[in-house]
């Protein structure tokens, strides 16, 4: 990550899948959006406040109605 800290926000580790690109490989095909690695777990780092504010933060990024899904969010400790 390449941002400091501020404003009170820390750090937050996010893990993220698509649930559509899962199912798609399941079934030997590929997504018509987005790329087969996809299908596995992401880690993403995010500044947030907290972690219902990193959640809200990525769910903007990665949208729940495009088949993502937030498996976990984890402070970093720096």
């Amino acid at each position: 990550m390449y941002e400091f800290p501020s404003n009170g926000r820390k750090a937050f580790r996010v893990d993220i899948y698509n649930k559509d690109v899962r199912a798609a490989l399941k079934e030997n095909q590929s997504h018509a959006a987005f790329r087969d690695d996809w299908a596995d777990t992401q880690t993403h780092e995010v500044l947030a406040v907290d972690e219902e504010d990193a959640r809200q933060i990525m769910g903007q990024r990665y949208r729940p109605e495009e088949g993502f899904v937030i498996e976990g969010v984890t402070p970093e400790a720096h």
